[in-house]
């Protein structure tokens, strides 16, 4: 039996996909068949994981989903070459090349090639300045995917203190720009690892959101009474299991547990809604296109 403290990605997707087949209904009515390429460079397991998932998902929904693999020695300027065919492909609505890339490609290069209508990650810097506005054509999947469970569990945020641990470009910056929206209205203080006495901000925090890929980091002296967590950590530990390691967030799951009032669980939370925007954000695309 599920607590009613856990805030569940799985059931929430569950509810988003069921709402996206009206929408790829319409679409197909005009004969457009949302489509999303990614492009995966090199041979990083928990990459390949990520793509297998992201590609089964779109299938079974009846999408168009291509995976582009290459070498992890492939030069920049042959990656640079490719997506500027898929830039101009109609058969996809949406390109997402995995990150991370070797280190000889400068993934800044890499993300700002990208159709700025294509970039369903969210991340060439039109759109992050979109995003900036409050008025966004493409959020970055994973904040967008916490919002959603927000509404989903009906989670007001109106003037709730929110702490988001981590100022990455893919979580922490558009995660701190989204919750203190004119739509959300939180107020928002960003964490990061040149904060002094992370405690102090975390310990008053209506809501805290993870993204620091420490495992275990958030314990329950850290955390008030009440609280809610979203943990966006997917961090890899060992274990006396069959595969010799098991899958944790950034909160200390038993330590925290009976304290706070609502929290994600590692899996099963945010990283299912990572994926389902992905594909809400590859039908939007589609649908944009045909605007």
């Amino acid at each position: 039996m599920t607590s009613s403290k856990v805030l569940s990605g799985l059931d929430t997707a569950a509810t988003v996909y069921e709402s996206f087949n009206d929408r790829i209904k319409v679409l197909s009515t005009k004969g457009v068949v949302p489509g999303l390429c990614v492009v995966l460079v090199g041979e990083d397991p928990a990459s390949q994981i990520y793509v297998r998932t992201k590609s089964k998902k779109l299938k079974s929904l009846g999408l168009v989903s291509e995976t582009i693999r290459l070498d992890a020695d492939v030069t920049e300027q042959k990656l640079l070459s490719i997506i500027e065919d898929l830039n101009a492909n109609s058969k996809f609505h949406g390109i997402l090349v995995q990150m991370p890339l070797p280190e000889h490609i400068n993934s800044q290069n890499v993300i700002n090639s990208i159709n700025p209508a294509k970039d369903v990650d969210g991340f060439h810097p039109e759109n992050v300045g979109w995003l900036s506005i409050g008025k966004p054509r493409f959020i970055p999947c994973t904040p967008k995917g916490i919002m959603r469970i927000f509404s989903h569990y009906n989670i007001d945020l109106t003037g709730k203190d929110i702490v988001v641990l981590g100022r990455s470009n893919i979580v922490g910056r558009p995660m701190s720009i989204l919750v203190s929206s004119n739509n959300a209205n939180g107020t928002c203080t960003v964490c990061h690892s040149r904060t002094k006495n992370i405690n102090d901000y975390s310990r008053n925090a209506d809501i805290i959101i993870s993204a620091i890929g420490v495992p275990n980091f958030l314990t329950s002296e850290m955390v008030k009474e009440d609280s809610i967590i979203i943990d966006v950590g997917i961090n890899r530990i060992d274990s006396d299991n069959e595969k010799g390691y098991k899958i944790v967030g950034d909160a200390d799951y038993d330590s925290v547990f009976d304290k706070v009032s609502k929290i994600t669980p590692v899996p099963g939370g945010v990283g299912p809604m990572t994926i389902a925007m992905l594909v809400e954000n590859t039908i939007e695309a589609a649908e944009n296109i045909q605007l």
